[in-house]
């Protein structure tokens, strides 16, 4: 399998990269973002680009994949709606739609929330804007899926890249794993998702939006 990662340096993308470099039946994988992973492996190619929004400069290397993992994302803290809108909304269906074209028999995985809001209406921005990003993604003539994780566990050495969620992730530490007893509705690790959606790449699943208890599932295999 060829797989295509956006948004790699981030704390989930680093997660999913992590368990896509591990799997035996993952032939290559290609990043794409705004900077370099720093990560070495023989199975890795990794592409900078600067203007997510504009893909055409590397179209050419964007064929041939099996499936695509979109996890690049910002928070939407102290963000104003159409900022938030540009990068959520715009950065995604920017690849969505070139890839849809590309590689119309690929899977493409995006990581999206728990909460997010489909009928595009809700009081919460953040969730409008996910919902109308998981909406048109699905629209698109190429087999999709969304992941809704809630709280997320970082394990095998990963941090946010976001300072304020690294404090929060550096106090929450101890708890997490009883949260993840406590509360498995409800907490994902990074290895859990990457896991997850290896699973829905090879076989697919029974519905496009897959909450906390789906992608625990999938990652079991």
């Amino acid at each position: 399998m060829k797989v295509l990662v956006f948004g790699a340096t981030g704390m989930v993308g680093q997660g999913v990269l992590r368990e896509f470099l591990l799997a035996t039946d993952v032939e290559s994988v290609v990043t794409v973002g705004r900077s370099a992973t720093g990560v070495h492996d023989a199975k890795l190619r990794e592409i900078v680009h600067a203007e997510m929004g504009n893909l055409t400069a590397i179209e050419s290397e964007l064929m041939g994949f099996d499936a695509c993992f979109f996890t690049l994302g910002v928070s939407a803290f102290g963000m104003k709606e159409a900022d938030y809108q540009h990068i959520t909304y715009g950065f995604t269906l920017a690849a969505a739609g070139v890839l849809s074209r590309l590689n119309p028999a690929m899977t493409f995985i995006y990581v999206s929330g728990a909460g997010t809001d489909s009928t595009e209406r809700g009081r919460i921005m953040w969730a409008r804007v996910k919902g109308r990003t998981e909406n048109s993604l699905l629209r698109l003539p190429f087999k999709a899926y969304t992941f809704r994780p809630g709280i997320i566990q970082p394990l095998d050495g990963i941090q946010s890249r976001t300072p304020s969620y690294r404090v929060i992730y550096k106090l929450a530490k101890p708890l997490l794993p009883l949260f993840r007893w406590a509360l498995p509705s409800l907490v994902l690790s990074t290895r859990d998702i990457g896991q997850a959606m290896l699973s829905v790449a090879r076989r697919g699943y029974k519905k496009p939006i897959l909450e906390t208890r789906d992608i625990r599932m999938m990652a079991r295999g």
